[in-house]
């Protein structure tokens, strides 16, 4: 397996790792809303619920992101190889690795480390459509492009 479906692997596990702990984290806040309806009435009642409600909904927006960013992350054909660089693209630059697909953290895989970003980001925008050789230039640091796939 090459460095860029490891590394397309491994993010897809952290997504579904994010996803699986928002899930449990809405199921149990669920659990104590119902346990907590059971046996309590007044106004530090009602405040506790809608608080609850309220993490509910934070978590539930949460989960939408995550599943979402899964979706277009699993929408990335990691077998093609591109000329220039777009969505799906793992750059070799001479200072940095970066994989064009989302705003996910920093790993690392088989001792190289890899910065994921969005071809909407401001390093992104600079990077779209160059190739092999060519540099562009970020927070006054030139980069040169040693390899696209």
């Amino acid at each position: 397996m090459n460095l860029k479906q490891k590394m397309y692997n491994h993010y897809c596990n952290l997504l579904e790792e994010k996803i699986k702990t928002l899930r449990n984290r809405i199921a149990d806040l669920a659990e104590d809303a119902q346990n907590d309806a059971k046996g309590s009435a007044g106004d530090k009642h009602e405040t506790a619920l809608s608080m609850m409600h309220l993490e509910q909904e934070k978590l539930n927006h949460n989960l939408k992101e995550v599943l979402d960013q899964k979706s277009i992350l699993e929408n990335i054909d990691v077998t093609l190889v591109n000329k220039y660089i777009g969505l799906g693209s793992l750059i070799y630059t001479d200072k940095f690795i970066f994989f064009i697909s989302l705003a996910l953290p920093k790993i690392e895989v088989d001792g190289k480390e890899i910065i994921a970003l969005s071809l909407h980001s401001p390093l992104g925008k600079e990077m779209k459509g160059k190739k092999k050789e060519e540099t562009f230039t970020f927070n006054k640091t030139n980069h040169k492009i040693v390899k696209i796939e």
